[in-house]
């Protein structure tokens, strides 16, 4: 289980100082349907602090390696429990996904990532990054295996208002590898800069989802470049607020060195948190300040209605879209640490879902000359879950073949 979601008596450290010996008096609504329907639960998994990041390079307790190439990054913020998978520790492993932190883990280490429909299942114990965006899901070896976790954790909770009260079908029956003629969107807007084998990989996932008789014609979603902007404004915003309530007054770590109460806030925030939650919090108070409101934040959630209209337009014209999870493979630990930008652009491909509110998932489609894993990426309108595991599914078992 992801170190963001919570289990009873079981440390949840969040991958941060602030909660290194946090202990939760209840756990998550999805760990406790799971370990209901008889999963057991081997641990945490070490993840980005408060699950920010493409790399988990920023927990405090050290960076994850990728299990394919160890000199390289698992993916984040979900690295460890994708890690946890692909090396064989684990069956299955639950993530969480704000932003593309199921799929990009995934794709990096060769398993299966899911992100379900907003609302699919409960955050009930799931720590706050940006509320509106935040989803728990699955990562497997098969995609049988997510399939069957996503039905047991799925459906409406009490607990948490934005839980959907929406029937949750048995995934597992209707992987019949019946795909012929489902029509495939491929966005141009995603594919047009797409020059790496990672590119090559994914097209030729597209050609084996041909010959399974799927029909594939090119669709366009306009808003895409405008996506990481408004991603890194709505996120950090949520996140400055969500994270304020970290102040050494509750949890577990207090700064020793304050004589007020203000410096002790300043003192706890300036040594518990690392640097790239300072980074996001900076950013999320400033677009929320007076005066910069309806310039940054406003807008943002305008672009955000755009984009998720340019899916709901697409899914008119077709059943699903494939794309790619991320523009390169796994990239080596250390190369984008110090460069902020780069590493947020590695989840282009990633965060108009998380913005739509729509599932999408990440299949293994091969390896590149290296023997790196990359992931082909399958987004689905909103619930209809059963036909994108239902492509995967085809596609997995074609590949095996």
């Amino acid at each position: 289980v992801k170190d963001v979601i919570l289990t009873k008596g079981l440390i949840t450290t969040c991958g941060s100082k602030l909660l290194e010996r946090y202990v939760p008096p209840y756990d998550a609504t999805a760990v406790v349907r799971l370990e209901r329907a008889g999963a057991v639960v081997l641990g945490k998994t070490n993840c980005d602090e408060f699950a920010m990041g493409s790399s988990n390079e920023n927990s405090a307790f050290g960076p994850v390696r990728n299990p394919a190439a160890p000199d390289r990054v698992p993916g984040g913020s979900s690295g460890g429990s994708a890690a946890a998978v692909a090396q064989g520790t684990a069956v299955v492993a639950l993530g969480s996904d704000t932003g593309g932190s199921i799929r990009q883990p995934a794709s990096f280490c060769g398993v299966v990532g899911v992100t379900p429909t907003y609302g699919r299942v409960s955050r009930y114990g799931l720590t706050a990054f940006a509320s509106s965006l935040d989803h728990v899901g699955p990562l497997g070896r098969t995609v049988r295996d997510t399939a069957t976790v996503l039905g047991v954790i799925a459906g409406r909770d009490p607990a948490d208002s934005t839980s959907a009260d929406a029937p949750v079908p048995d995934y597992t029956t209707e992987l019949d590898g019946q795909v012929k003629g489902l029509k495939l969107g491929l966005p141009r807007e995603y594919l047009k800069d797409l020059t790496s084998e990672s590119g090559d990989l994914m097209a030729r996932g597209v050609e084996v989802l041909k010959k399974l008789g799927c029909q594939v014609r090119e669709i366009s979603l306009p808003s895409t470049d405008s996506a990481v902007a408004c991603y890194y404004v709505l996120a950090t915003a949520e996140a400055s607020s969500n994270l304020a309530r970290y102040d050494g007054v509750r949890y577990t770590f207090r700064s020793a060195s304050s004589d007020t109460l203000s410096d002790m806030y300043r003192n706890t925030r300036g040594e518990g948190f690392g640097a790239e939650c300072k980074r996001r919090i900076m950013l999320g108070t400033y677009v929320l300040s007076a005066g910069y409101y309806d310039a940054y934040y406003l807008k943002a959630q305008k672009v955000r209605a755009l984009i998720a209209r340019d899916f709901a337009k697409s899914f008119q014209q077709v059943d699903a879209i494939v794309a790619p999870v991320s523009p390169y493979p796994a990239f080596k630990l250390g190369e984008k640490v110090n460069d902020p930008l780069a590493m947020y652009l590695s989840d282009i491909y990633t965060i108009t879902g998380d913005l739509a509110g729509i599932p999408c998932m990440s299949v293994p489609c091969g390896k590149t000359a290296a023997g790196l894993p990359v992931g082909m990426q399958i987004l689905t309108r909103h619930f209809d879950e059963t036909t994108m595991f239902r492509l995967a599914d085809a596609f997995e078992n074609s590949e095996a073949a």
